[in-house]
């Protein structure tokens, strides 16, 4: 099992910054009833103002091999194009457990 690990720092005033965010949470939400090898995802918002990050997501797949199979699907593609002008930050981790 490989877990994908995301943080997105986003650009803009707060209420563009927090209304994409809940934009991308929704579209990612769906993607595991679309992507036969995401077994789940996690994606939160941060609700602390004084840190940096505004959105962590978790992904499970079967194997390393599989995050790439996740990124270029096309539900997971058009879910990254929402916040594609407003990301300002993305930092990752991958790792099997």
């Amino acid at each position: 099992m490989t877990k994908h690990i995301v943080m997105f720092k986003l650009q803009g005033s707060d209420e563009l910054r927090r209304e994409t965010a809940l934009r991308f949470k929704a579209a990612l939400d769906a993607l595991p009833e679309q992507i036969d090898v995401l077994q789940s995802i996690e994606v939160a918002l941060n609700e602390n103002p004084g840190e940096d990050w505004d959105i962590v997501l978790t992904a499970i797949v079967p194997t390393m091999d599989d995050v790439a199979v996740y990124a270029k699907h096309p539900a997971h593609v058009a879910a990254a194009a929402i916040i594609k002008d407003v990301k300002q930050l993305r930092a990752c981790v991958d790792y099997n457990c």
